[in-house]
Order: C-alpha cells, then structure tokens, then sequence
C-alpha cells in the first residue's frame, strides 16, 4: 500500500474520531449553557411572582376565600410561560405546564433540577416562602422540550459533519500526502534505474528541501558509496589473488623444473659422490630461493591489502634498531653500523620493518666487496618535514641505466640467486606511506647508497592514503615512478 494511501485513510478514521469527541464536548457544553439560561429565567420568574404568591398565602391563613381567589388568579396570570404550583400548609395551588401529581419532587432548597415523569422532562425550582402569617413553597416548572430540540439538532449537525469528514478528509490528506511524497518518488525511480553491473553513474539528488527525503538520499548515497568502495576493495583483492597466482605459476616454474631435473638426476644409480652433493647444494639453493620468492609474494599481498585503520604513529629509529639486530643476527660475519634518531611518522610497522628488512638484506646479498665482506651503514634521521633514512653498502655498485629497473618485479641480476621482489617491496612500502625512493652512489663514489623519504607525522595524525596495485600491475615501474607515487 502508498504511504499515500496509507495517510489518507489514516486521516479518514482519525477525523470523523476527533469531529465527534469535539462533538461531543460541544453537546455537552451546549446542554449547560441551556440549563443556566432556563435556570436564570426560573429563577427571575419565582422572584417576580413571589409577593403574590405570600399574598395568596396570607389570605388564605386569614379564610378570605373572595381575596385568596383573587391572589390565586393573579399568581397564575403573573407566572406567564412558566407553570407553578405554591404548597401551603393546608392547601395546594398549582397552574401552568408542570409535571403531574404523582412525580416526586425533591426537597426544596437547592438550586434548580430535572425531574421526569410520563415521559417527559421538567426543569423545577424551588423557592421556600416565609414570613409573618405565611409558610409554604412556590415551585416554578419549565418544558425541557426545546433545550432537547436544541441538543438534537447539534448531535445531528455533529454527525453530519463527522460523516461528511471522513471522505473529504481521506481526499484531501491523499493529495496532500501525494504530492509531498512525489519527491521519493522520484528518488526511488532515480535509484531503481541504477545498475553498478552496467554503468558507473550514481544518485545525483536535488534538495528538495523536505528534510527526510534530503536526508534519506544521503543515507543512499552513502550506502551506494560504500558499496562503490567495498565492490572496488573486492575487485583488487580478486585482481590481486589473479596476479599472485599468475606471478607465482611463472616464477616458479623455472626453478620447479630445475628442482624436478635434479631430483631425475640424483636417482641415477652410478652417479659419483662428488656430482651427486653438487645436485644436493644446487636443490638447497632452488629451495632457498623457491622460500624467499613465496615470503616476498606474501608481503606483497599484504601490503596491496592493507587498511587505512593500519597506520599509527610510530618511532622508524625503534624498527630500525630492531632490523638491524636481527641482521646482525643472520649475518654475523658482516658489519653493520647503524646511526638512528627520534624518526616519528605516521606509518605501518610491519610495512615500514619489510623496507627496512630488505634494504639491509639486498646490501648484505649484493653490496659485498671484492674480497666477499660486507660493510654495511645504516642511517634514520629526521629531515625537516620528512624522515630520512640511508643505507649504504661496499659493493660493486648499479649502474645508472639498472637503476631504474632494479625495482619491477622478478628483475634479478645476471648472478643474482635472489627473489627479484626485494627492491619491489622497498617501493612499494615507500609509496603505501607516500614517500619516496631512489638509488645513488655510495659514499665516496663506492657501492650504493639507497636513500627512502618518508613523511613526518602531521600534528593531528591523519592517516594517509593508499596505493594498493604491486601485484596486480604486471608492468615493470622505473625508479622515476616511485619517485611521485599516485
């Protein structure tokens, strides 16, 4: 049913109900106000005929019966539209419209009353005469045929009205209701004719100024912009889990393959001891690598994943003292210095730990010297608005053309026994935090110096955008890119 609809009859019921409580109040209301104006014109009526009536009285106590005859017809004449009846002590005179004989009358002394008898109403009042020689009661009678008349005629009109209301009413409130719905009306149709499967326009809405169609249309609007928002982070998460398994069955086939050959290989029964623990370190090798390929995917899913809610405020120099420890700890033959201060940004730890983890471990892998150690400085300062951070290592360094491939995905150097996801990983953490990354010299014109910026956290905080494409992007980024993230 029309909420239309559905108003009108509500009003079609409700206003007969409130014509006929008014009604009702008004019978009421009418009823005394007739009451108080007969009472009036009774009680005006016994005090304009009682001097004749304690004359009538007073004759007959003395037995003048020609005098009493007199007063009596006098009485009768004064009375006019009113009837009357005066008890006295010994005799009853009574004239006019009143009720019979046989109706009881209450006690004198209070105001006026009603009193009904053979079928009819009467509106009594009694007056106690006193005074010398004279005792008795004058009782004044008025008809209430015409306060009855009058009352009828209002219930009537009452009813009238109350049937006449609920139509009119019930008419009136539908096209009012109508017209002050035919704004959702059209906010249904313009919500009903949007389909996300076939076109990306969304609800445009014109204040109407009516307060709850306005607001419902930001509800939808909001509903449909969270949808737009969940069916995007739906959509990158499919992409994602399509590029992850896409990446994953290319790169590991190759060592798959290697690791199958090796296997064919070492079930030779007449292969000699010496070839046989060559085949063995190559399988730990693939193994090794096969390992380091599936943790980097890994992280790089997790931080095409990531929430907004992630990022909190944090200190780069503690995650940094961390990672270096636990470089050290992995390489203990290697010597890493690190120089970090108070570095605040507003950041995901495990992300800005991945940066740093892969920074430090693509220097031990690849920024050995000539003799095979590896020296390698680690260094987390703030720089005005930004926090710097610095590694450097003794390697044979990259040239200028490399670096700006070493950081798509899967490049790997001519001897590199590595992953090709660890410098990924570095830019992609640098622009989930929307700081950049670049690849120079070392110092001294050694080695390489890889050198990440990162924003400092604002006075409230806010968290940053996000950037969520490193697995589902399939082509290669230059250095350059990383440079202004999106």
């Amino acid at each position: 049913m029309k909420l239309s609809t559905r108003i009108a009859l509500a009003v079609g019921v409700t206003v007969p109900l409130l014509v006929l409580a008014c009604g009702g109040l008004l019978l009421a209301l009418v009823a005394r106000d007739l009451h108080r104006a007969e009472d009036s014109h009774l009680k005006a009526r016994a005090a304009a005929i009682a001097p004749d009536a304690r004359t009538l009285l007073r004759a007959a106590a003395n037995d003048r019966p020609t005098a009493e005859e007199n007063r009596q017809r006098r009485l009768f004449n004064a009375a006019l539209d009113v009837g009357v009846r005066l008890t006295g002590p010994d005799e009853t005179y009574s004239g006019g419209p009143q009720p019979g004989p046989s109706v009881a009358l209450p006690a004198p002394g209070g105001g006026p009353v009603t009193v009904r008898g053979a079928g009819r109403g009467w509106r009594a009042y009694a007056l106690p005469l006193t005074g010398p020689q004279v005792s008795g009661t004058l009782w004044v009678f008025a008809p209430d045929t015409a306060s009855r008349a009058q009352l009828a005629l209002v219930r009537g009109r009452v009813a009238t009205t109350a049937l006449l209301a609920a139509p009119l009413s019930a008419l009136l409130a539908w096209a009012i209701a109508n017209g002050a719905t035919r704004p959702l009306g059209r906010l249904r149709k313009a919500a009903a004719g949007l389909d996300p499967r076939t076109t990306s326009v969304r609800l445009e809405h014109r204040p109407t100024r009516i307060v709850e169609v306005d607001e419902l249309a930001a509800t939808l609007g909001t509903v449909l912009a969270r949808y737009d928002e969940q069916a995007a982070r739906t959509a990158e998460a499919l992409d994602t889990a399509r590029s992850f398994s896409a990446a994953a069955s290319h790169e590991l086939r190759n060592p798959l393959m290697s690791i199958g050959t090796n296997l064919d290989v070492l079930a030779h029964p007449g292969l000699p001891d010496g070839e046989r623990a060559e085949v063995v370190e190559e399988l730990r090798r693939e193994h090794r690598r096969l390992l380091g390929m599936l943790v980097a995917l890994r992280e790089l899913g997790r931080g095409d994943l990531v929430e907004a809610d992630a990022f909190h405020p944090l200190d780069v120099a503690e995650v940094a003292d961390a990672a270096v420890a636990e470089a050290r700890r992995r390489a203990p033959d290697a010597e890493i210095a690190l120089n970090a201060r108070a570095a605040p940004v507003h950041g995901w730890e495990p992300g800005v730990r991945i940066l740093l983890d892969n920074l430090i471990g693509n220097a031990l892998t690849h920024g050995r010297d000539g003799a095979g150690r590896a020296e390698v400085a680690v260094t987390v300062a703030r720089d005005g608005d930004q926090v710097l951070v610095t590694v450097d290592d003794r390697g044979p360094g990259i040239t200028p053309a490399d670096r700006q491939e070493v950081f798509r995905r899967f490049h790997r150097g001519p001897a590199s026994t590595g992953s090709g996801l660890g410098l990924t990983l570095v830019a992609q953490q640098a622009a989930l935090h929307r700081g950049t990354v670049e690849l120079g010299e070392g110092p001294g014109g050694t080695g390489t110096r890889c050198t990440v910026r990162l924003p400092v956290r604002g006075p409230e905080g806010s968290q940053l955008p996000l950037r969520r494409d490193w697995l589902t992007v399939t082509a290669g980024r230059s250095q350059s890119s990383h440079k202004e993230p999106s």
